[in-house]
Parts: C-alpha cells; structure tokens; sequence
C-alpha cells in the first residue's frame, strides 16, 4: 500500500509540468486523483494511464464560477477531497514600458483568484471533514524584486500572503496548508513565454524539471500526526539570489 492510499487528490493544472508530474507520484503513492485543465485530450490520456480511478475534468479556471463547479463535480466523483494542488498559472514577465496591460486581468484570475476560490471552497469542505490539505503553488519570485518581475512577482507575494493566513485560520481544524515555491523548472510555462516572444528563464541557467516539484509535494502530504510542511521553497542548484 502507498502513503496515499484511501486519499483522493485534485489538481489543476494537470496537463502538463509540475501538475501532471504531481499527478503521477501521488498516484504512485495510492491517490485517486482528479485532473483538472483546459486540454481533456491531454487529461483523459494521463487518467487512463495512471488508473485507480483517476478522473479529470476540463475547466477555465479563470471564470469567476469555475471554483464551485469544480468543488460540485469533485464531490459527485470521488466524495470527501483529502488533497487540493492549486498548480494551474501563467507566467509573463516585462518591464512596465513594454508590458502588455491585456495579460493583466488573465494573470489575476488564474494565479490569483482562481486559487484563492478554490481553497476557500475546498477549504470549507475539507474543515467540515475533520481533515485535509491544501497545497499551492508559489514561486520564488514572490521574495525577488527584479525589473520586469512585478506583476507575477507581486501576485505569488499576495498568494503567499493570503495562503498563510489560512494556514492560520485552518489551524486546529484537521485541515494542513502550506505552499511550494519553486525555482526555475522547465515547464511549458516557458514555451509559452518564449511563444510570447519572452525568453524562458530556463534559457539562463541549468532549471529543475517537474518531478522535482513533485516530489516536494508528496512529502507535504505525507505528513502525519501534527506536522504541517507548511513552506518549502526549491531552488535550482545554479540559482544564486
């Protein structure tokens, strides 16, 4: 039996990267998991891979009502939600005279709103249980002021800001809360940028991969008794700030 096993897992972003890369070790380690995206081909492939009654579904995590229907359909799926990886974000990173104001407002609703819905919502459910734990992803850019930096750099600071604070209002509940903040890891955030006509950080320095991610992840929901990870930050080993 796995360190997981009876547990049932949401996680965003699952298509691809850190998401799908967390998808395969928790459910190596016993997890039901629910995939949660945009791309369902790409989701339905990676459920029927993984097996144990790995579900998906595919969701614009940006609209304002995306939190409760995914809240509704993870509860008609797979019951009580023990774990809930808010993974999915966009990355673009510019100087104030270049920076394009149309990516602001999708920027906010995926790498902030979206998250800090889902894990009220979940939230609230998991508190009713007795028990669970939330995850979400930060980066270290939420401690580095760098041009260019300052839109997602300031929305993983608010994340951080806010996922602390429900650490603390969750404290005593049976629901654990922490988050991980990685460095550079190769993901299609950076093709993206790079489509964007950005260079990907992982263009500077040698980046981690997902299951690097990943495997911090698992540890924090492999804790047990009172012991809550509450924050690790990952760094690259070449990263020197």
């Amino acid at each position: 039996m796995g360190t997981l096993s009876g547990k049932t897992a949401v996680i965003t972003g699952a298509s691809s990267g850190i998401g799908e890369a967390t998808a395969r070790r928790l459910a190596g380690a016993g997890a039901r998991v629910m995939l949660v995206a945009r791309r369902a081909e790409r989701l339905e492939a990676l459920a029927n891979e993984l097996g144990n009654g790995a579900c998906f579904v595919s969701l614009d995590l940006a609209h304002p009502n995306a939190a409760q229907a995914l809240l509704d359909t993870a509860e008609a799926q797979l019951g009580a939600i023990d774990i809930l990886v808010n993974n999915a974000g966009i990355l673009r990173t510019s100087p104030v005279d270049t920076f394009d104001l149309e990516e602001l407002e999708p920027m906010i609703a995926i790498n902030y709103s979206a998250v800090v819905r889902s894990s009220i919502l979940f939230g609230r459910h998991m508190k009713a249980n007795g028990s669970g734990q939330i995850i979400n992803l930060s980066s270290i850019g939420a401690s580095i002021s760098a041009a260019g930096t300052g839109v997602y750099g300031g929305l993983k600071r608010a994340l951080d800001a806010f996922t602390e604070v429900l650490r603390i209002e969750l404290a005593g509940s049976g629901v654990r809360v922490g988050l991980v903040a990685p460095g550079t890891t190769t993901t299609e955030i950076f093709e993206d940028m790079k489509a964007h006509g950005q260079a990907g950080w992982d263009e500077y320095i040698p980046p981690m991969v997902g299951d690097d991610i990943a495997r911090a992840i698992l540890f924090m929901c492999e804790q047990t008794g009172n012991a809550n990870a509450a924050r690790l930050h990952i760094y690259a080993t070449s990263e020197g700030f």
